[in-house]
């Protein structure tokens, strides 16, 4: 473990939670994510515009995540070491070049272009942002993950609006519009980048507790990591379902409009902000496990009777997912950094990397099968996929063994 990672470890512990710093991470993932989801929020546009079928939706999609999943890991790992206060502004960058190439995309490659450099932009915004918020937690450490998730929540259920009411009456170059948004948020990562410099400096030479943790558990640790990469599969590849094919779905069951389908889409993502910010409290009193066991298993008999309700039943039960699946990824995330104290950065790149991965993958399958089959067949077939939640049995409880130790 490097001195810096074990100087962050030991500073989240002792410092006094940091509000605006962790308000400031959150509007800035707000921003982040209000952008990336405009790639599936205009699924429905390219989708006529340049003939495209499911499986190049899917693809879309695919380019988009992978490249989050790909580098975001190895991003992590790299500023575990290397801490680099202004790497946000340069992720921010990314994202702003990707929204103007897919403004004016001559053609379909140029789809996958600009998808791919906003999720380069992800890749590197997610894990030292990670790091900065639970340098902010004061202790805090689900609390300042779901409120620096849910700007991220609420960024992605602005996007369908925002397309809604900006990109479907004005077509796809209006998303040029959108680069504004992305110079804000480097703005503001200026200025969080210098007060994350300032910390680096003031706790450079701090010691934390970090390795020792993690070595009194290292025989169970690659299991726990196991199944929680497999839990990440159940909860990406639904959310996949949804956010990527959820508008086509409203449209093609029940006929309705390509803006009434923003508008459940935004329903749906609003309820998962919601779920997120009580997920990471609630983990914060309880315990990490047992929001992981709900927020996935809990899921399933909603899951189940998705697929044969009207439009009504559809809203309501997609919100209550929405927010009971959401509930997850706070307490997956600072469960997973509890198994390995000081490998804040990797730890973040790699749950980010694989919520967008994961996500990819799942969506461009759903698509070649959506293609085979219909749409309707690819929800029936998912809505199992919350038992997968029963492998949280494997789990150690962290808690109960550190007061044990005690």
């Amino acid at each position: 473990m490097s001195v810096h990672a074990q100087a962050t470890n030991k500073a989240a512990v002792v410092s006094v939670t940091a509000f605006p710093i962790l308000l400031a991470l959150s509007f800035s993932h707000l921003l982040n994510d209000m952008m990336q989801s405009l790639v599936p929020a205009i699924y429905p546009i390219i989708k006529e515009a340049y003939h495209l079928d499911f499986g190049q939706i899917g693809l879309i999609t695919l380019t988009f995540q992978i490249t989050a999943s790909l580098f975001q890991p190895l991003v992590g790992t790299y500023t575990d070491r290397n801490p680099k206060p202004y790497s946000l502004v340069a992720g921010m960058g990314f994202t702003l070049v990707g929204l103007i190439v897919l403004a004016y995309a001559a053609s379909y490659p140029f789809l996958l272009l600009g998808a791919g450099l906003i999720g380069t932009g992800s890749s590197i915004f997610h894990p030292e942002s990670t790091r900065m918020a639970r340098l902010a937690s004061g202790g805090r450490h689900g609390f300042a993950q779901s409120l620096f998730q849910v700007g991220g929540q609420s960024g992605a259920a602005l996007g369908p609006l925002l397309a809604a009411f900006i990109i479907v009456p004005h077509g796809q170059t209006s998303l040029a519009w959108f680069s504004v948004a992305a110079f804000l948020a480097m703005l503001v990562m200026q200025r969080v980048g210098s007060w994350y410099a300032r910390q680096i400096r003031t706790i450079a030479k701090a010691v934390g507790e970090g390795a020792r943790v993690r070595e009194t558990r290292q025989a169970g640790v690659a299991l726990a990591v196991v199944v929680l990469v497999v839990l990440m599969f159940s909860k990406s590849a639904y959310s996949a379902s949804l956010t990527s094919y959820y508008t086509l779905y409203l449209i093609d069951h029940f006929g309705v409009s390509i803006q009434a389908s923003q508008y459940l889409l935004f329903l749906f993502l609003v309820s998962g902000a919601i779920g997120n910010l009580l997920g990471g409290h609630l983990g914060d009193v309880i315990g990490r496990r047992k929001i992981i066991w709900f927020s996935i298993l809990g899921a399933l008999p909603f899951t189940l009777a998705l697929p044969y309700v009207g439009l009504v039943g559809t809203a309501v039960l997609t919100v209550i997912i929405g927010m009971i699946m959401a509930s997850a990824f706070p307490a997956i995330l600072v469960y997973a950094i509890e198994l390995l104290p000081g490998r804040i950065g990797m730890i973040g790149g790699l749950f980010y990397g694989l919520s967008f991965g994961l996500g990819g993958i799942s969506a461009a399958m759903l698509g070649e099968i959506a293609d085979w089959t219909s749409i309707n067949a690819v929800y029936a077939a998912c809505a199992y996929l919350p038992l997968i939640g029963l492998l949280t049995w494997f789990l150690p409880d962290i808690r109960t063994e550190r007061s044990a130790a005690h």
